[in-house]
């Protein structure tokens, strides 16, 4: 890295809540967030934001009458972002890039379009515009009046990650100093889940832990979806309100067999952590927070990937898709909230069903993980 970059502020909606005291609590307790619901006549397990937040997407939508016609990843993505501009000290109206992307996008809105077009032969005049990609990021430039460029993308479940990676490459480029960076995905609706269970990697597991992320010895597939969106604010330089610094990143994508393959041992995690790895000694690393979305080949190829690179001194390792499910294109984002409050309280968050750990004194270093469909391997390494 040519220039610190600082984050000074992460903001999030997620079955752990969107406030960083009770985000933290739920972390340190050991049960899951993943229920079961009825989604299309069907009970499956999900992870949802709470209620009270549903209430704070009531009152945006009555704040404008623009806002009514928005997708839930739309709406979770503005309020996360002010509160992250609002923690940041950042103002409307200030330089700042924006960059939030989706995996899925607006599938409620899409689904519901979709639906009425098939029954009637007709669409909503709002279903073009409400469902585009770019939907995203430029709902939130209107909402924080922000002068910069405004991006989305979808790369899939590493979408987040890839967003603090086009923010190091304008900012280290001489061509911003603030962005605003993450994901935000709605994606609990009947088609996805029968999406992801013609997969066959959703979860059928009964009892205590219906995601079984990083237990190395399961003999089912066991995802979960859940819904959130999570932003960070970034800047160059070294300022009196930075959570943490981003010291590395990494980048890679795998030779694909199939359309969803991982290599067997992930070559993609394997060079995207080498390559956000280039200046650290490697026992410098004190904790990573994988991907491990909960499926057979995606939890272990990631931890033999991890294995090829560290050897035998390991760092410790953890995941939150047990507890909150896999968000897909905001996943990246929750994950790095989790590595900056275990850095910023020094306590580890273990999963609980998994082999025990030898655990470090000291949180300084915490390398972030995320893959998608296509092998988008993405590794950011901050510190304290």
């Amino acid at each position: 890295m040519k220039t610190k970059i600082a984050i000074t502020s992460l903001s999030s909606i997620s079955p752990l809540g969107n406030q960083p005291e009770g985000i933290w609590n739920n972390y340190r307790n050991d049960s899951t967030l993943i229920s079961s619901k009825e989604i299309n006549g069907k009970n499956q397990f999900v992870a949802v934001i709470p209620n009270e937040i549903r209430n704070q997407i009531d009152i945006l939508k009555s704040e404008d009458a623009k806002y009514k016609s928005l997708d839930e990843t739309v709406l979770l993505a503005i309020l996360v972002s002010r509160q992250a501009i609002k923690n940041a000290g950042w103002k409307q109206g200030d330089d700042f890039g924006i960059n939030i992307g989706s995996s899925r996008g607006a599938t409620q809105l899409f689904e519901k379009y979709h639906k009425e077009f098939l029954e009637t032969g007709k669409t909503a005049t709002l279903a073009s515009p409400t469902t585009t990609l770019g939907n995203i990021s430029s709902w939130v430039a209107h909402d924080l009046k922000n002068n910069g460029p405004e991006i989305s993308h979808s790369i899939t479940c590493s979408t987040a990650l890839h967003a603090i990676l086009n923010a190091v490459a304008w900012m280290q480029s001489g061509m911003a100093n603030k962005f605003l960076v993450g994901g935000s995905e709605a994606p609990l609706t009947a088609f996805t889940l029968a999406q992801m269970n013609a997969l066959k990697i959703y979860s059928k597991e009964e009892g205590e832990f219906p995601c079984r992320a990083f237990d190395l010895n399961k003999t089912k597939n066991s995802m979960v979806l859940g819904e959130g969106a999570a932003v960070a604010c970034l800047e160059l330089g070294e300022p009196k309100n930075a959570l943490a610094y981003i010291e590395g990143i990494g980048y890679a994508t795998d030779t694909l067999e199939h359309n969803i393959s991982i290599s067997d041992e992930a070559e993609c995690f394997q060079k995207s952590m080498k390559m956000a790895l280039q200046n650290t000694p490697l026992h410098d690393v004190d904790a990573i927070v994988m991907h491990a979305p909960g499926t057979l080949k995606g939890d272990i190829s990631e931890y033999k990937a991890i294995q090829k690179v560290f050897g035998n001194n390991l760092p410790m390792l953890t995941t939150n898709k047990w507890k909150v499910g896999h968000t897909f294109g905001a996943s990246g984002m929750l994950n790095l909230e989790l590595a900056i409050m275990m850095i910023n309280h020094n306590h580890f968050i273990s999963v609980p069903f998994a082999e025990k750990q030898n655990l470090r004194k000291s949180i300084k270093k915490v390398l972030i993980n995320a893959v998608g469909f296509g092998g988008n391997a993405v590794s950011i390494l901050i510190s304290k």
